[in-house]
Parts: structure tokens; sequence; C-alpha cells
């Protein structure tokens, strides 16, 4: 599960450079100021959860707890609704589809999610060190 986690975070975060380049080189002159720091706001959420997907596999590896699964699994449905429903709004808008007032709802649900993952991540952390098994001391 761990390796799941560190290619998702390696793909979501090259994502986030793709699409913050994009915004950056070509859509810069297509859309309003407001849209752009949208966009850079979305790509900057995306690019430090998908460093937290690191985290989470870090941690897994070494606890395996399930609450560290439910970080990872809350950092990647919260990424989607998140920085998603941004794209897809400001998307919407571009295209003339109104102000996409509807997929915006959705935002405050992706950043609850992944205020959830961190949460999850922190509780699936134990508070105190895991025994390793005693070595054989005998030669």
């Amino acid at each position: 599960m761990h390796r799941t986690y560190s290619k998702l975070g390696a793909l979501i975060a090259m994502a986030s450079v793709i699409i913050g380049a994009f915004g950056a080189h070509y859509l810069k002159s297509l859309l309003s100021i407001q849209s752009m720091e949208s966009i850079e706001t979305a790509t900057f959420y995306q690019f430090v959860h998908a460093l937290g997907l690191f985290a989470v596999a870090n941690n897994y590896r070494y606890y395996r707890k399930k609450r560290i699964i439910w970080a990872g699994n809350m950092m990647v449905v919260g990424i989607i609704l998140f920085s998603g429903s941004i794209y897809l709004r400001i998307l919407m808008e571009s295209l003339g589809y109104g102000n996409g007032w509807m997929v915006a709802m959705i935002t405050p649900l992706g950043g609850l999610c992944l205020i959830l993952s961190w949460l999850m991540l922190f509780v699936g952390i134990p508070s105190a060190d895991i025994e390793e098994p005693k070595k054989n001391e005998e030669n």
C-alpha cells in the first residue's frame, strides 16, 4: 500500500506542475485574475497534499494502521474534490457554461476531506514507539 500512495503522490505532484505551468504560460492571457488565483490555489493545495501522500506512505510502511490507509484515501478524495472542482468550475466558466456555482459547492467538501486526512494520519501514528522483537543475544 505504501508504494501505491508514493506513486499516486508522484503522479498528482506531476499533474500539479503541468497544470500550474499551463496556467502560467497559456491561460494567463485567457482568464481573469480571480480565475488565475483560483488555479494557483488549486495547484498549491494539490502539490502540498501530493507530498502529504508521501508522508502517508512512509508512515504506513512502519505502522500499518487502517487509520493511515483512511488518511491516504481521504487525501486522494480531497485532492480530487477540492482542486478538481476548482479546475472544473474555471473550465465551465471559460466555456460559457455559467459561473459554476454548483461545482463550487463541492470545493468545501474537498477541503473537509483534506482536513480529515491529516487528522486520520495524526491518530494513525502511535503515541509510543512500537516495541521491536528482542534479538537473541546468544551467538
